[in-house]
């Protein structure tokens, strides 16, 4: 790449960040980066060497690089994959990032959770949301809905003590600007690192929350991991998709703006701007209650969101 050489060996750089004003040769590269994974762990107190470890793969670059590095940490990380039943005219979309996933656990020896929605729950994530309140919800938040009820499950029912999603920088700057934009308090207040296990909810972590998109792919690239490269195709146009074109068009001319964006939220959250005005405004607001058909916690009185969805099948 040009004639950079390597922040660590002097050597010929392959990847290099203007941001972090470093570049690597291809095994100081893997080396920096499960390093700065490391780092976050502790950083946030994410989870200890002996917890049991979910990691949500959907066989795309960011959760096998995530699964990946894991492992490599010592963790004792398995794999939970949701077969949403979604296809698309390139073909069998679901099926084919399945098979990344079980090609990757495989190849390493690693443990790997299935669940298909179709099969377990009688419709796939485009059945439920063709008549979802007669199509008016996106595929996009029946899907959302579908898989964290799965993934609190999974976790809960086999005794994890933590569910890991590999969201990057990238994804949490473009949620934190829609939140934003909307001043969508109560959901910034719950966006972090990491979230503690409470009413029925299991622990969760983002251990890449501090990795450009550009990075995790470059890890999976050096370090040859095959994952499907295809993007959902119900992924086309949304609002995410927008907020991070908008981002990705400022770091161009401003390199570090999404990570001085996020880490300043952070920051601003730790000294309390976006906390309850008092504990018990945040228990109101927080006030669950058991799903009485799966035991999961809910909002509502009666079954949770995702029960009701499933019964309309």
């Amino acid at each position: 790449m040009g004639n950079y050489v390597c922040s660590q060996c002097r050597g010929p750089a392959v990847f290099r960040m203007r941001h972090h004003r470093l570049a690597f040769c291809q095994p100081h590269y893997l080396e920096w980066f499960i390093e700065q994974t490391a780092r976050v762990i502790e950083k946030y107190h994410m989870f200890a060497p002996t917890d049991r470890i979910l990691v949500a793969v959907s066989g795309g670059k960011d959760s096998l690089a995530l699964w990946d590095v894991l492992w490599r940490l010592g963790y004792q990380a398995d794999g939970l994959y949701i077969n949403l039943g979604i296809s698309s005219q390139e073909g069998d979309y679901s099926n084919e990032s399945q098979r990344y996933a079980k090609d990757f656990a495989g190849q390493n020896g690693l443990r790997l959770h299935v669940v298909d929605i179709l099969q377990q729950y009688g419709e796939s994530i485009p059945q439920f949301a063709s008549r979802s309140q007669r199509g008016r919800i996106k595929p996009c938040g029946v899907c959302g809905l579908v898989k964290r009820h799965v993934m609190n499950r999974v976790a809960r029912d086999e005794g994890y003590d933590v569910l890991t999603t590999a969201h990057n920088l990238d994804d949490e700057a473009a949620v934190l600007m829609s939140n934003t934009m909307a001043w969508q308090v109560d959901l910034l207040q719950r966006q972090y690192p990491v979230l503690p296990a409470e009413d029925g909810f299991v622990r969760k972590a983002k251990p890449f929350c501090r990795f450009y998109e550009r990075e995790t792919a470059a890890y999976s690239l050096l370090r040859g991991i095959e994952y499907e490269e295809e993007e959902c195709p119900f992924s086309v146009g949304s609002k995410q998709l927008v907020y991070k074109d908008m981002l990705n068009k400022m770091e161009e001319t401003t390199p570090g703006i999404k990570m001085n964006f996020y880490a300043g939220f952070l920051n601003a959250r730790s000294a309390g701007y976006f906390s309850p005005q008092n504990k018990a405004d945040n228990e109101q607001s927080r006030e669950l209650h058991r799903c009485p058909t799966c035991g999961q916690p809910t909002a509502s009185d009666g079954a949770c969101a995702f029960c009701r969805l499933v019964k309309a099948a």
